[in-house]
């Protein structure tokens, strides 16, 4: 039996998050805001990234266009203040990850090769779709590692 690729993205994105959860909340209360170096990102802020960008993502494959009104610096500033609300951060992204599977689930295959003007270069809906999975278990190791650093790894 064949899977297509939006199906095969949606199952291992909604799986990643799942484990980008669990990774998350082996971090203790009390340092979820910490870093482990002076510029170096709290898991806080990572999970506020990826709550942010599933909505973003979900989005962008449903319109095929980037915003013309988006802004790095508002961005940035919707991050910092989605990070200090853990709970809601947290139900956000079960949200937004449940948006965006169902963004993903709705691609034709027809559009799977639509080019989208991205600030940095043109991407297909197939790249952007995988997006949030590579971004999840790139968080998710970083995540890890400060895990590792606090001596909670199981």
């Amino acid at each position: 039996m064949s899977v297509s690729a939006q199906e095969y993205v949606a199952t291992a994105t909604e799986r990643v998050a799942e484990d980008f959860i669990k990774a998350f909340e082996r971090i203790p209360e009390d340092k979820r805001h910490w870093s482990p170096a002076e510029g170096a990102r709290s898991a806080a802020d990572q999970l506020a990234e990826i709550a942010l960008l599933n909505g973003s993502t979900a989005n962008l494959v449903k319109t095929k266009s980037f915003p013309a009104d988006f802004d790095m610096a508002q961005f940035f500033a919707m991050k910092g203040k989605q990070a200090q609300d853990i709970e809601g951060t947290l139900a956000l992204l079960k949200q937004n990850t449940a948006t965006l599977l169902d963004a993903v689930r709705s691609v034709s295959d027809d559009d799977l090769g639509v080019e989208i003007q991205m600030p940095w270069g043109l991407m297909t809906v197939r790249q952007i779709m995988g997006y949030p999975l590579w971004n999840m278990s790139y968080h998710e190791g970083q995540i890890n590692y400060i895990a590792s650093i606090l001596g909670c790894l199981p």
